[in-house]
């Protein structure tokens, strides 16, 4: 079984029994009978504590000393063949604090922010597993609905974790943060019991931290190099390429395609068109799209650029026109944007591959984050997603200093915001539905394609360039997997119509 597949399934061996009796006096009180509840489509969302059959008593302390020891995944690539450990060689940011919990008022905060002291932080491994204790804790007060007891341990995070901490207590801070913004929906929810104003915007500071991101770590550019690669193999011979990007915010991913193809020796194709899909009102992408123009123009590259609106929430998500011309070699891109149009009934997504198939496209592109992040009981999902957040944070921690402000701006203005999604939202509000590779395999494969293997040397080269240990990078089925000490984080897989001739 290939390393990635092998990660211990902490979600599903977690002795959710025991910390329901432990944490969760309300429902205790329901299973017997007393208190019935609201009622409603609020009941269905948030009665979302599944109880597997008992495991194990030692599986909780199990899955909390994982956050704690993060080295322990690096023996998941020993001895693998096809997977690769690689080593490459504002003093106010606005955190938001609870005054109530922490005490203080905003000089003072404003004081703490400018005056940190970024010492090596935590109190060892004894306050971690204290730590992820509450979070649990906590997380099950408010899957619960006890808004008293999540109200208490509310209080209890606020003193221990800390976003100018360590690695544990930064990712703590975020899923506090998290947990706070749910507990306040519980208790002002709408008359028909659902959660409003969770929508992800793109904000200019959370296209700042991505911008950062791309820089700081790998994690951007391996699915970029992997998108495009994949698309310039499958492009080759022709005179005409028109790529259709999905949700496309930024134009960081072009510049390197636009070198590769005016570098080939028979040189660039005669027309290369990139269309855009952007969310409606969608602004900001018209700097970029000039600067890109006149890049292509400077390598000889002829390039036509056209944006069309769609937008992942709406019915039809999916344009019914996109002015493909006859004889050019049609891609689809989609980098981390597919899993925004998955929802509770899949139908939304469904509807989107079948329009991508129908389009009959050369190749498609799907890069995601390798997590399962869509769970059905809040639980579970908070789990996974602490713990694949986790090793992200941990990897910062590794290739940045504690005081660096990118990272600061990273944490807060990107993975701060996919946290507080992730954790408070629920139905059409909760955007980041992220899914293991598994699952993006069954259901492209259920839409009609198959998967075009991926090649692993250019991935190879460009985690070279980051000087940092920890990275691993693996393959899959086709797919290629980028992680953190071996828990996977990123994946990048092509695709063709099924039946239909590979290029490549």
């Amino acid at each position: 079984m290939n390393a990635w597949l092998s990660f211990p399934p902490y979600t599903e061996t977690i002795n959710h029994e025991l910390a329901i009796r432990r944490f969760c006096p309300a429902r205790i009180e329901q299973e017997r009978g007393g208190g019935g509840g609201e009622e409603g489509e609020w009941e269905d969302l948030m009665n979302e504590i599944d109880q597997p059959s008992m495991a194990a008593s030692s599986a909780e302390d199990d899955l909390v000393d994982s956050f704690i020891n993060m080295d322990g995944y690096e023996n998941y690539y020993d001895d693998k063949d096809d997977n690769i450990n690689l080593a490459g060689g504002e003093s106010q940011l606005g955190f938001e604090h609870d005054n109530n919990f922490r005490g203080g008022g905003e000089e003072e905060e404003e004081e703490e922010a400018i005056g940190m002291n970024y010492g090596d932080g935590g109190g060892g491994v004894d306050d971690g597993l204290q730590l992820v204790h509450s979070l649990l804790a906590c997380a099950e007060a408010v899957g619960c609905r006890d808004t008293r007891l999540a109200d208490s341990m509310l209080g209890r995070l606020w003193r221990s974790a800390n976003c100018y901490g360590d690695s544990l207590q930064r990712v703590s801070y975020w899923f506090t943060m998290g947990l706070k913004s749910r507990l306040s929906n519980l208790q002002s929810l709408n008359p028909k019991g659902v959660f409003n104003n969770g929508g992800m915007s793109v904000s200019s500071e959370k296209m700042e931290a991505f911008h950062l991101l791309h820089q700081a770590t790998p994690y951007i550019a391996f699915g970029f190099m992997a998108a495009n690669d994949a698309i310039v193999r499958a492009g080759k011979g022709n005179d005409s390429i028109h790529i259709v990007d999905l949700g496309m915010e930024h134009c960081l991913q072009w510049p390197p395609l636009i070198r590769t193809l005016a570098q080939q020796p028979e040189g660039p194709p005669k027309k290369v068109r990139i269309t855009g899909l952007v969310k409606s009102g969608a602004s900001g992408l018209e700097l970029a799209m000039k600067e890109l123009a006149e890049y292509a123009a400077a390598m000889g590259v002829p390039l036509e650029l056209n944006t069309v609106e769609s937008d992942p929430a709406a019915a039809s998500g999916f344009p019914t026109s996109l002015d493909v011309r006859e004889g050019e070699a049609l891609f689809v891109n989609s980098i981390m944007h597919l899993h925004k149009y998955v929802k509770e009934s899949r139908g939304s997504l469904t509807a989107v591959l079948r329009a991508v198939k129908n389009l009959r496209p050369t190749l498609v592109t799907v890069v995601e984050q390798d997590a399962n992040h869509n769970g059905p009981f809040f639980l579970g999902r908070f789990l996974e997603s602490l713990h694949y957040y986790s090793a992200i944070f941990d990897s910062l921690e590794a290739c940045l200093p504690r005081s660096s402000l990118q990272r600061m701006k990273i944490e807060r203005g990107y993975f701060g915001e996919e946290i507080r999604n992730i954790v408070a939202y629920e139905g059409s509000e909760r955007m980041e539905r992220h899914e293991r590779a598994e699952q993006w395999r069954r259901q492209l494969r259920r839409a009609g394609f198959q998967a075009v293997g991926m090649k692993m040397s250019q991935a190879r080269m460009m985690l070279s360039v980051y000087g940092c240990d920890g990275y691993s990078l693996g393959s899959e089925k086709g797919c290629l997997l980028l992680g953190w000490k071996g828990k996977p984080v990123m994946m990048a897989s092509a695709w063709q119509v099924a039946g239909a001739s590979s290029s490549s």
